[in-house]
């Protein structure tokens, strides 16, 4: 560990009581490093390069597992069509039940077996681990957060 002089700690006084000064009238009204400042910007969209593997999906298994199960979230029951009317018309996101990037191949898939309609918030928290959780397991969660209550439905 290194010593400090006797020089180098009155330097460190001397800055200290400079800065107290400034401050020790207008305590209430200082602004401390782990406040936050209200009038900090945030820069965002700077672009950068990213290398990532994209999984291709098959339009024709996803609309046969629509057609299955139909375009309620089958965790949640939401439906956008009923909340949104024509804009949510048709929309739903569809999980793969074994996650594709686990898969490290080709390979085919079975629309009612392997997919299934979720809603976008569903299917994120699905993937907040992995492997994902399954339909069964995050229904539970949902079940004991909501006590049974879905606040999707109407």
């Amino acid at each position: 560990m290194k010593r400090l002089s006797g020089a180098s700690v009155k330097k460190g006084r001397k800055i200290y009581d400079k800065y107290y000064r400034l401050v020790k009238d207008d305590f209430a009204e200082t602004v401390f490093p782990d406040e936050v400042d209200t009038d900090k910007r945030y820069s965002e969209g700077k672009t950068k390069k990213v290398k990532v593997n994209s999984y291709e999906r098959n339009q024709l298994a996803r609309q046969e597992c629509i057609e299955h199960f139909g375009l309620n979230c089958q965790v949640c029951d939401f439906n956008f069509q009923e909340k949104f009317g024509k804009l949510g018309q048709n929309f739903i996101h569809v999980h793969h039940i074994i996650d594709i990037s686990t898969i490290g191949k080709e390979y085919s898939v079975n629309p009612k077996t392997d997919l299934i309609p979720v809603c976008p918030n569903c299917h994120a928290m699905l993937h907040k681990q992995k492997p994902a959780y399954s339909i069964a397991e995050l229904k539970n969660i949902l079940r004991k957060s909501t006590n049974g209550n879905n606040l999707y439905k109407t």
